[in-house]
Order: C-alpha cells, then structure tokens, then sequence
C-alpha cells in the first residue's frame, strides 16, 4: 500500500472525488504544513495557523498509480488560484503536494511543468510531507454521510461530473 498527500481546497470535496478511484482504500481528511501541532478545524478557519486541509490518500500501486492520482488531483480542482477554490478563501484552501519519496517529487514536478508548458499558470506548491493530524471524526466521508448538506450540493458534484467524464476507466465499479 502506497500513500499520497494532497490539498485542493476543501477536504471534503477532494475525499469525495478519490473515494470514487479504483484501487484507493481508504482517504482521510485532515491538517497539515502549519505551525502549530494537533490543529483543530476551528485553528484552521480562522487562517492563522498556515495548515492547508488536507487528504492522506492510501491507495494499491498494483491497480493506480501515483501519475495517475496527479492526473485526477489536477483535474478536479483549480491550481492555477492561489490560496482559493472557488468560494473558499484561505490559506488552508491551497493547492499542494505533499510528496512522501523522491519519485512522488519528480513525479509532481513533470506533471506541473508540463502543464505550466500547456501555457497554466500552475500555483501548487510541492513540498515534503509535513506531520499529518487527522481531521475531527465528523469531517471523515462528510459528502456520503451528509450528501444534502447545502455545501456539498453546490461545490461536490460538479467535480464528481468532471470526474466521470474524464476519468471513467479509473472509477470504483458500483
């Protein structure tokens, strides 16, 4: 088993889409890049802890690749605003990459440098992986236990959309 480590705004939105992908066991929502140790969610909100929202991404190598996660990551979210998704504004919305191993890093880099020479003025930032603190248990798989819950509506199923349109040979049989 094989791990990633990505923030692409809100944790929810991102934990959504890669529940969905073949071969990804298991997703955790939560904090990471900050100052501080042990944030919680009301520490991130605020915006002064410097914490992104993050997902620890467990997958099998043997059915996804890490190219192939970066592929999904890319597609499903904004990289080119900084600090921001949509309406979500702060520092703990930003694009990164949080590689776990040298191959994740050069990995990450191609993929950004080849869409920066598709003319993106790709923002994520790649880093190494800092400490991870697991979000609050009520933030784990939020859009499958709350999927009326206002945000969720509006922000989770236009990713999931891209999701299917762009990537359905990677998608979970139902």
């Amino acid at each position: 088993m094989q791990q990633a480590l990505f923030g692409g705004g809100c944790f929810w939105c991102v934990e959504a889409v890669f529940l969905q992908i073949q071969g990804v066991e298991k997703v955790v929502s939560g904090y990471a890049g900050g100052h501080t140790s042990n944030p919680s969610y009301e520490d991130i909100c605020k915006g002064d802890t410097n914490h992104a929202e993050v997902t620890l991404i467990d997958f099998d190598e043997s059915q996804i690749s890490f190219q192939q996660l970066l592929d999904v990551f890319f597609a499903t979210h904004d990289p080119t605003t900084l600090n921001r998704q949509g309406n979500d504004v702060g520092t703990q919305y930003r694009s990164v990459i949080y590689y776990l191993n040298q191959e994740q890093k050069i990995q990450a880099e191609q993929m950004i440098e080849s869409l920066k020479a598709d003319g993106l003025n790709i923002v994520t930032e790649l880093s190494p992986a800092p400490t991870f603190y697991p979000a609050e248990e009520y933030h784990q798989n939020f859009f499958a236990r709350n999927p009326s819950q206002g945000y969720c509506n509006f922000s989770i199923p236009p990713k999931l959309s891209k999701l299917r349109a762009k990537f359905q040979d990677l998608l979970k049989s139902e």
